[in-house]
């Protein structure tokens, strides 16, 4: 039966109850949907207990996003977990997280933390980055799984782990999409159903980009054209895009050269652009 917890104490107490068996750690916003539970189902896959957390973070918003309408459904995440076989259920208020406040110590991902996502919403992996290493810190946990719709959170996740020497494990899980293509994400609720029925477009319209640099790794002039034709196609079809973006996989650097695709090549096109006043975010992976 699932335990749920509310303080790093009672938290702590139930890991070291675990002592001897591998633990991992599932953070989240909540409002949980079938891709939530595909990343609880790839922690119980590599762990022998799995601790998901629900917490709405304040440093990860902007001043004009959604955080006091970002949708809080802690019933209902806690029935599906329940259901989901899920160990612990870690589900601190924002004082048990930041008990002074604004935190004096916040942890930054130089860099990687400064393009795409981190151009158009300043600071927001900066929040991220802190409250994943305190979550990771207190749950002293094995592995913690992350997914891959937040392709460039997943690296600077890895970055940070990687800089502090901290002994985890950190997962990536395949994007979880409808049948029509589009990834899940608790704000997708937000579109409406006109608004939905034109969302798809932007995993098909970064399909396509990738679909084109499968036959090869064409120069920058034309991965240029492929990104501009890419925004140019969600315009027409009603979007307001952020960014299309060809990239390396391993560090969101440009791809540099021209010639085939080899075997040890890895690209990703990532895209991100609102329908409405939702922002919708997506990515496909090319080679590797």
């Amino acid at each position: 039966m699932m335990e749920t917890v509310e303080t790093i104490a009672a938290l702590r107490a139930r890991v070291r109850s675990w002592q001897g068996l591998r633990v991992a750690l599932v953070p989240t916003m909540g409002n949980l949907h079938a891709g939530h539970l595909s990343l609880v189902a790839a922690a119980q896959a590599c762990a022998e207990r799995t601790i998901v957390s629900v917490f709405v973070n304040p440093l990860q918003f902007g001043p004009q996003e959604d955080f006091t309408r970002y949708p809080r459904t802690l019933e209902r995440d806690t029935q599906a977990l329940s259901q989901a076989g899920c160990d612990l259920l870690f589900a601190p208020g924002v004082a048990q997280i930041y008990p002074s406040g604004e935190p004096a110590t916040r942890v930054q991902v130089r860099g990687l933390s400064e393009t795409l996502e981190g151009r158009f919403r300043p600071g927001h992996f900066d929040g991220v980055a802190t409250v994943v290493a305190k979550l990771l810190i207190i749950a002293s946990a094995d592995v913690a799984v992350f997914g891959e719709k937040d392709f460039q959170q997943l690296l600077i996740v890895r970055r940070l782990v990687a800089d502090l020497s901290l002994p985890v494990q950190i997962v990536g899980a395949p994007i979880a999409r409808d049948p029509d293509g589009l990834a899940l994400s608790s704000r997708n609720q937000y579109l409406t159903s006109a608004e939905r029925a034109l969302a798809p477009r932007l995993h098909g319209t970064l399909a396509e980009i990738a679909a084109a640099l499968r036959a090869g790794l064409p120069d920058e002039s034309v991965r240029n054209a492929l990104e501009q034709q890419g925004v140019q196609s969600l315009t027409r079809a009603g979007f307001r895009t952020d960014y299309v973006a060809i990239r390396q996989a391993a560090d969101l650097s440009e791809p540099h050269g021209a010639g085939p695709h080899g075997a040890g090549a890895a690209l990703v096109v990532l895209g991100a652009a609102w329908l409405g006043s939702t922002r919708l975010i997506d990515n496909v992976r090319v080679g590797g």
